[in-house]
């Protein structure tokens, strides 16, 4: 995707999951074996919330942990992806199509509020917080979890690429998030992408669709890249 904000280009790259898992699959925890998604996971246990909300939700993998982990609390997944609405419903979590700038729920409605990899495809970003704030109760926490533009951009410039700038990333995520909220925390992670051989590695950069002519050199087995994510918890 050239603009990751452009609806219609987020709808077709996610109408079906392929793209997605070919991305998630190679992810391996840090070298210092912290994980983002495990961080995540253990931010919604140390919360005990009762009503949990998780926009732009995917194919149900974290929402489907969550309900797992906290099987007392009502979860509601939503996604603009009727597919991955469907593959979330299947997990078992209550799911819906929704727009992200647009939430079905009245004011203070959950304890938490979670945004898995998603901020940067919002259309209008600051109207995303604005009502994710709305659909907090007072004393709730949103989770965001985003990346940073290093994201494997070793692997990008090595294949005639370059960084992926966006507009809620590790760099900007923490003063956006000030605007509409008193206290943010985060938490950097430096997790690996491992690729089995040269293959991998084209397939996981051809799944974004960018229009870029990948040019990769050749390399003979396994190889890894850096990644850069930060887990933001704002309240």
């Amino acid at each position: 995707m050239n603009d990751l904000t452009d609806r219609e280009a987020v709808r077709t790259q996610y109408a079906r999951e392929e793209h997605l898992q070919t991305r998630s699959s190679v992810w391996r925890p840090a070298a210092d074996g912290r994980d983002p998604s495990e961080i995540a996971l253990a931010i919604v246990l140390a919360s005990a919330p009762g009503d949990i909300l998780e926009i732009g939700c995917g194919t149900g993998a974290f929402a489907a942990r969550v309900a797992e982990a906290r099987p007392g609390a009502s979860l509601l997944a939503t996604d603009l992806s009727p597919r991955f609405v469907e593959l979330t419903a299947a997990r078992g979590v209550e799911a819906c199509i929704a727009d992200a700038t647009d939430l079905p729920c009245g004011d203070d409605s959950f304890d938490l509020v979670a945004a898995m990899w998603m901020l940067y495809h919002v259309p209008d970003l600051e109207r995303t917080l604005a009502e994710v704030r709305r659909a907090l109760r007072p004393g709730g926490r949103f989770l965001a979890v985003t990346n940073g533009d290093e994201h494997v951009a070793d692997l990008r410039r090595a294949a005639g690429g370059g960084p992926v700038i966006t507009q809620f990333s590790s760099q900007n995520g923490e003063e956006a998030l000030r605007r509409h909220f008193d206290v943010v925390r985060r938490e950097d992670v430096r997790s690996r992408a491992v690729f089995p051989d040269h293959a991998a590695a084209m397939a996981y950069l051809e799944s974004s669709e960018e229009g870029i002519t990948w040019d990769l050199p050749f390399f003979d087995g396994p190889r890894e890249y850096l990644g850069e994510t930060t887990v933001f918890v704002a309240s």
